[in-house]
């Protein structure tokens, strides 16, 4: 008897590798992948820089086409949107584009639904000229709104087949702005103050919290709003925006107490939200984090359904507890896992360190791990932490630059808990050392005992990993007498 397909709900990166995987490992399962959008397996990292102008073409962000989809012998089926799933006779509900509605049956499932950017409880986030950036429709409408009046089509969008003209319409006779106002200083509001600034725009950064990408650490925050001030945007650190006003487009920022800002234009970055409404009349379970809760392959607490993605909670490589930390190398990661499993090898999903980076503008950023002392402590720790500025190359060397690294562990065990590091020279990729060793459950001995490369064109004789590592090592060892 013919297994049933194996069905995923979402194209994008964790939907697209699950089904590329188990193509390829059991080519006679029939797979077939709903996408309620145009857009599929695109590279949202990059949307900030094709607004900046760095990446010309928004098609140069897809990874895989429909043609390429249907080349591996998946069925991709786009504008198709699910509606409803019944866990009990395995089938999902699914909406055409003509508007028609069928039951498609599956033997496996995936919800890879991904997430969606929050705009409350900010009033006036559905004005004209405010906006989010979490997806491919956004990064086309945002350009749009950048560009002399008549100017943006679809063709010099570089939007393809995929872009509806419709979006980027209401832009069509917009003269551009000059004074921008961007909500949240995360790892969208920093990105996009830096693409702002490039097309020539008065820039503020508006912060709940007394510092911007608050789960880097205080050191990161600090050297990151230094550089920010230096290219120009000015930052409103401690001010929480209520609303957004205006009659047709958005014309003010109104923050609480009595401070505004007249603005033309305003990007709202203040997080996302897991897209788990499908799944309210199932008997899936959610997380403590209010996204899908998997075990360690990818399994929801229903037969035959899985999760992943940005939809999806993880395990933690330092606490061992699920949480939701959605990141694209942990979508991309699962997903594989779970097409190899539903192909027949079981394979986990990988636990995860929130390994993430972030440009700002020539300062490089990375952290992974735990960082944040309150969080440690509610994960049962006694966290210790050290700071030291240090040279990313041999100081004699041209091009050695100052690099911050900042590193957290476990007072009674040693054991390394989490890092950051900020510089601008190779400074972001570094953070990968801490992630293995996070991996590995190192202890901050082991990692100033660990043999990483020397020669003065990339690194000092002590990498600046293994300086913090030795300086926080000392603060962990009892002292004599």
């Amino acid at each position: 008897m013919t297994a049933e397909p194996f069905v995923v709900v979402g194209g994008d990166a964790a939907g697209l590798s699950a089904a590329s995987k188990c193509k390829r490992e059991a080519p006679d399962r029939e797979v077939v992948v709903f996408e309620k959008g145009p857009w599929v397996s695109y590279a949202h990292c990059g949307t900030p820089y094709y607004v900046k102008g760095e990446v010309a073409d928004l098609t140069d962000l897809l990874s895989l086409s429909p043609a390429d989809a249907a080349d591996r012998g998946i069925d991709l089926r786009r504008e198709h949107e699910v509606t409803g799933i019944d866990t009990d006779e395995r089938t999902v509900t699914v909406r055409g584009p003509d508007g028609d509605r069928h039951e498609q049956p599956y033997g496996d499932l995936l919800v890879a639904t991904g997430a969606h950017a929050l705009t409350a409880p900010i009033d006036g986030s559905d004005l004209s000229g405010a906006f989010s950036l979490h997806g491919m429709d956004d990064a086309a409408a945002i350009r749009a709104a950048l560009e002399p009046a008549g100017e943006a089509t679809v063709e010099s969008l570089g939007g393809g087949e995929f872009l509806d003209p419709t979006v980027i319409e209401p832009y069509a006779d917009w003269a551009p702005p000059e004074t921008v106002a961007v909500v949240g200083g995360g790892y969208v509001g920093v990105e996009m103050a830096e693409a702002f600034t490039a097309h020539g725009l008065d820039v503020h950064v508006f912060q709940r919290g007394e510092r911007l990408l608050g789960p880097f650490g205080e050191a990161v925050g600090e050297r990151v709003g230094t550089e920010l001030r230096d290219r120009g945007v000015e930052l409103h650190l401690g001010e929480t925006v209520e609303r957004l006003v205006g009659d047709d487009r958005v014309e003010r920022l109104e923050c609480a107490g009595a401070s505004a800002l007249d603005v033309d234009l305003a990007l709202v970055g203040v997080g996302i939200e897991p897209n788990v409404a499908l799944l309210a009349d199932t008997p899936v379970d959610l997380g403590d984090s209010g996204a899908v809760a998997v075990d360690d392959y990818g399994r929801t607490s229903v037969e035959s359904v899985y999760a992943a993605g940005d939809c999806a909670e993880a395990r933690h490589a330092v606490t061992g507890d699920f949480d939701w930390v959605p990141l694209g190398l942990t979508a991309n990661r699962a997903g594989r896992a779970i097409g190899q499993t539903v192909a027949g090898d079981p394979k986990p999903t990988g636990d995860i360190a929130g390994t993430a980076v972030v440009k700002a503008f020539a300062q490089e950023c990375g952290r992974a791990g735990i960082v944040d002392h309150e969080r440690a402590r509610a994960a049962g720790f006694d966290p210790v932490s050290e700071t030291v500025t240090t040279a990313s190359r041999s100081g004699y060397y041209p091009g050695a630059a100052e690099t911050v690294v900042s590193l957290t562990a476990d007072r009674e065990t040693g054991r390394l808990l989490g890092g950051s590091i900020v510089g601008t020279d190779r400074a972001a990729v570094r953070i990968d050392t801490v992630a293995t060793a996070l991996e590995a459950d190192m202890t901050v001995s082991d990692v100033e005992n660990l043999d990483l490369a020397y020669a003065p064109p990339f690194s000092p004789v002590w990498d600046p990993v293994l300086t913090a590592a030795k300086v926080l090592n000392g603060s962990l060892e009892p002292s004599e007498g």
